[in-house]
């Protein structure tokens, strides 16, 4: 049995009490990673940002809501794990100051001042050890799929991660999903378009293989 950190869903960064910052992901994927790893007899503690769906039974679950409280979920639950997969679409921006409450509509333009959110995945894998960590780079295709791997990989050098998942199409609330596995060891394998529950499969697999394999040698 591997004990797996999934991260899953989209962050909120709060502008006041009431509005924030997002985006559309809708958390199946992880939802499915986390199906996967608990078929396969694994671990799984699941760090889920603000999502209508359900988490698996036989989970521990840390629901979260900002990129800063997904950091810290994640920070902690990483020193027992030994496989993270970061499939979280956590935002690049939080607004510089959260108001109180609801103030009301002003008339004419504003301005938000953003300041960056962390990169919770590099963080991850800079104190990794023999541990393994996976990422996600969603990458348009407009420009061809060997660009958007090509993409994919330069996150994946950047971040010093073992593995990335490069999503082909936007498949941000969709049931089905596209990707090329990337590998540090310079391996692609591409896994064409199929529901989220076999693709889970094999990223699950793939990042699994990776952590024994660190193991034995």
């Amino acid at each position: 049995m591997v004990s797996i950190l999934i991260t899953a869903g989209p962050t909120r960064e709060h502008l006041d009490d009431v509005r924030f910052l997002s985006n559309a992901s809708s958390g199946r994927m992880g939802i499915a990673l986390t199906d996967a790893a608990l078929a396969a007899g694994h671990e799984v503690t699941l760090v889920l940002g603000p999502v209508e769906l359900e988490p698996p039974r036989g989970a521990t679950v840390e629901h979260v809501e900002s990129a800063l409280a997904m950091q810290a979920a994640a920070e902690r639950a990483f020193d027992g794990c030994d496989v993270a997969i970061a499939a979280a679409a956590v935002a690049d921006w939080r607004p510089a100051v959260r108001s109180a409450g609801k103030p009301p509509k002003q008339e004419g333009t504003a301005t938000i001042e953003l300041v960056p959110n962390p990169d919770i995945v590099a963080g991850l894998a800079a104190r990794k050890g023999r541990r393994v960590v996976v990422g996600f780079a969603l990458e348009s295709t407009a420009a061809g799929i060997a660009a958007a791997v090509a993409r994919g990989r330069k996150k994946l050098q950047q971040k010093q991660l073992d593995a990335v998942v490069v999503n082909l199409h936007d498949t941000i609330g969709s049931s089905a999903a596209e990707c090329v596995l990337c590998r540090a060891d310079g391996a692609d394998e591409t896994v064409p378009r199929q529901d989220k529950q076999s693709v889970a499969r094999r990223i699950v697999a793939m990042a699994v293989d990776l952590w024994r394999r660190r193991q034995a040698t």
